[in-house]
């Protein structure tokens, strides 16, 4: 096959498919390399990003899925309904934040992390679809396992948690003074 027949093939597994599909299992329909599936995706991709194209293909952790570009969401809203937007309040932002840094993570550590019930923040942020349960802990109780989605890595516009960004040792340190100085105006209450 030619690369234009490859990128066509690939063009009609992400459309058809919708979500994200794996590089081994594009590669596998094409019964090609994973290397050689890649240059093609990125390829594709090239393409839709040289032209003035409403579409995109992102990378979300080793998966690819084709998506609408942004500039194109209030077009997409006048015809479809404006989907519901999920408010993420402090308390879920750092809940989801602990998450993402300490992946896997049990909801005991999480609430150790910010001092208190995390219940609530958790559902909710299964609800949103933002974090999931991975797994169990081999430890007394066998304790669920959290971790990031790719719905986390698509709302967030990365492609792996390994592009979060990092605190340098100044800001930890900036942290950890503030949060002192806050426990110290409590008990001063």
């Amino acid at each position: 096959m030619k690369i234009e027949e490859y990128e066509a093939a690939v063009e009609a597994i992400l459309f058809a498919m919708g979500d994200s599909v794996e590089l081994s299992r594009i590669a596998a329909a094409l019964e090609i390399s994973d290397a050689d599936a890649k240059r093609i995706i990125q390829s594709l991709s090239d393409r839709y990003s040289a032209q003035s194209s409403g579409l995109q293909i992102i990378e979300l952790d080793g998966s690819y899925q084709m998506c609408t570009k942004v500039s194109q969401y209030e077009y997409l809203i006048r015809i479809a309904k404006q989907p519901k937007r999920h408010v993420l309040t402090d308390v879920l932002l750092e809940t989801l934040s602990i998450v993402a840094y300490k992946q896997p993570v049990t909801r005991v550590e999480i609430e150790k992390i910010r001092g208190v019930s995390c219940e609530h923040a958790i559902n909710r942020l299964v609800e949103y679809n933002l974090i999931r349960e991975i797994g169990r802990l081999d430890a007394p109780g066998r304790p669920i396992l959290f971790g990031t989605t790719e719905e986390f890595l698509r709302c967030f516009g990365v492609q792996s948690t390994d592009d979060l960004p990092t605190l340098d040792a100044e800001q930890v340190e900036e942290f950890k003074q503030e949060a002192q100085e806050e426990v110290q105006l409590k008990l001063n209450l």
